[in-house]
């Protein structure tokens, strides 16, 4: 008589398996995935038997994993020592999406779209993680055998379509063993699957072992509290999750259960691809969940300008998919990268006070991205502020300073944070904008990257404190000194504002210049010089964005009287000179595009000096 029982699926199976097959699941290699997760859940409900005192059958066996691969066969083969299934237990694990429970699976599936929390329990619920296994095979078998000492062995087996049957199996050991028979070698190969197992299930809490060898020999040590990871562990974790030789500038180390169950480890490498003119990098960050990897490269895990970060974030109380290879839940993702992201900015932020030195060198490899953060983030935008460092007119060359220190450098009066643009120190401090800073004792920030004046732009203040520009700084020398009185000075800037015609917006007596003779000054109210240039690149025809610049003239200054005293005698001349001394401040601020009128125009007046 034979003992083999044979189970019909129900009209529903049909549609169930092509949903689990062809919807749940965009990678086939995905099912070495769920099948270790499974192999790792009934070894982990096992040893907490064995803790707990439980008798178990077989208790000597070793609580591991292992996958074998058989190409001439065409079949890969999952094997665990874990809790077993009894005859009931199989029909209800592996055969309820056949069942009656084919119904239930169809309507909460339908539910999960308006229930994400239900989603995270359906795979369990309905074993559908164990039927992804026919995206590969045509064939599953399965021989278990419970962990319950009076129990015996079975055998249940597949084909995904028709139904099941399920017999007895004699001398089997405890636990599960699913045979996949394959419709392609693919899966069967050593190497491809060892590639899946690395990418899926490397910090399974259970020695993983394909064809007898090691699979998974890094840990999971994130899981850990830091006291119990040793410097070697640390350095062997970011070579393999980094793909980098060379030691890391910051590791974070954070663990939290609430608001969310948090378990991270993040590096920040020592060096900036990006800053070696390569294309935007992308985050390094893996999103897990109880050790099983759910995303590579997480989006939406940290914000952008935190690409240059490294590492895992695992979290317990992810509501995943169910397939489980997407969040569902975007509000919680948002938390969570709430949470993870302010912690991360309060580290920077600790080890920028405790090691200032270490801090520049990761600001100088990163401190693009922290730039970006403060322009596109207004959510963190404060926090980020405190973490900008740039050279002042108060520091040496080479070291920088915070905002929070100019403050409290600032001298009683002083009301504003100032900051000159320029493309290094020397061109800073040659700078006509300086030299009133200069004159009272005033800092002045030195931004050396043309969209660090965007970023101040976007920041607006810090502290309370606004963050100005030294071109449209309101301040003024305490006592200007002019070799014009006050008739002569208006009369000369009348006679270059007619010279100059439309090219010039407005013609002024300057208050704040010391050395120079002249400066051009933005005219807009909420631009600056070096921004309209930035904006103007930025733009390919550059239309929109052209300059007619106001005209500070410096009275005090020699050329400038000797200007006022040949516009009476040869107005013609004094034009001329009018012209170059403004285009020689358009060259100043970086305005001056096309320098051939103003060359002519130079040569003319070395012609007419040589010939007198």
């Amino acid at each position: 008589m034979s003992t083999i029982e044979k189970h019909e699926f129900q009209a529903e199976i049909a549609q169930l398996l092509d949903i689990v097959i062809h919807s749940l699941y965009t990678d086939k290699e995905i099912f070495v995935r769920e099948l270790i997760s499974n192999a790792a859940d009934a070894t982990e409900k096992l040893k907490f038997l064995q803790t707990s005192g439980t008798e178990i059958y077989q208790p000597e066996a070793p609580l591991k994993i292992s996958v074998a691969t058989d190409e001439a066969a065409k079949t890969v083969t999952f094997t665990d020592a874990g809790l077993g299934m009894t005859h009931g237990e199989l029909i209800d694990n592996l055969g309820t999406i056949a069942h009656s429970g084919s119904k239930a699976f169809l309507q909460q599936l339908k539910a999960t779209q308006a229930d994400s929390e239900a989603s995270a329990n359906l795979i369990g619920q309905f074993g559908v993680g164990f039927y992804a296994a026919f995206m590969a095979a045509d064939k599953v078998t399965v021989y278990s055998r419970s962990y319950l000492p009076g129990e015996s062995g079975w055998k249940w087996e597949s084909d995904g379509k028709t139904g099941y049957e399920i017999e007895p199996a004699a001398d089997l050991p405890r636990g599960t063993k699913v045979v996949l028979h394959l419709r392609e070698e693919e899966f069967a190969r050593e190497g491809r699957v060892e590639e899946i197992i690395k990418r899926y299930s490397n910090f399974v809490q259970f020695p993983i072992e394909l064809n007898e060898k090691a699979v998974n020999t890094v840990q999971a040590i994130w899981t850990r509290s830091k006291s119990e990871v040793t410097e070697e562990e640390y350095t062997k974790f970011y070579e393999y999750i980094g793909h980098d030789t060379e030691a890391p500038l910051y590791r974070f180390h954070f663990n939290a259960d609430a608001p969310l169950s948090i378990r991270s480890l993040l590096f920040v490498p020592s060096r900036s691809m990006e800053q070696f003119g390569m294309t935007r990098s992308e985050s390094e960050v893996h999103l897990y969940c109880r050790k099983v990897l759910i995303e590579s490269k997480a989006k939406g895990l940290f914000p952008e300008w935190l690409r240059f970060l490294r590492g895992v974030v695992d979290s317990e109380d992810l509501p995943l998919n169910i397939s489980r290879e997407s969040m569902q839940d975007s509000a919680l993702l948002q938390k969570l990268n709430k949470v993870l992201t302010s912690r991360f900015i309060k580290f920077l932020d600790e080890e920028a006070k405790a090691d200032a030195e270490k801090y520049d060198k990761f600001f100088a490899e990163h401190g693009h991205c922290l730039k970006e953060g403060v322009a596109v983030d207004f959510e963190h935008r404060n926090a980020l502020a405190k973490l900008l460092r740039f050279e002042s007119s108060f520091t040496e060359k080479g070291k920088t300073t915070s905002l929070a220190d100019y403050i409290t450098r600032m001298p009683e009066g002083q009301t504003e944070i100032y900051f000159i643009t320029a493309p290094n120190r020397e061109g800073a401090e040659a700078s006509p904008y300086f030299e009133v800073f200069k004159e009272k004792s005033y800092e002045a920030l030195f931004l050396y990257d043309p969209r660090d004046e965007i970023v101040m732009d976007h920041l607006r203040e810090f502290d309370g404190k606004p963050v100005k520009a030294a071109e449209k700084a309101e301040l003024a020398l305490d006592k200007p000194e002019s070799a014009l009185n006050e008739e002569e000075t208006n009369a000369l800037v009348e006679f270059i504002k007619t010279a100059l015609g439309d090219r010039v917006h407005e013609v002024r007596a300057s208050k704040r210049l010391v050395g120079s003779p002249a400066i051009a000054v933005e005219s807009d109210k909420f631009m600056t010089s070096s921004m309209r240039r930035l904006l103007k690149t930025m733009q390919r025809d550059g239309q929109g964005f052209e300059s007619k610049p106001d005209l500070e003239i410096n009275p005090a200054h020699a050329m400038i009287s000797r200007l006022a005293a040949i516009s009476k005698s040869d107005s013609a001349l004094a034009s001329k000179v009018a012209e170059q001394i403004f285009d020689n401040a358009r060259v100043a601020a970086g305005l001056l595009e096309d320098p051939r009128e103003m060359l002519n125009r130079m040569n003319e007046l070395l012609e007419q000096l040589l010939t007198k």
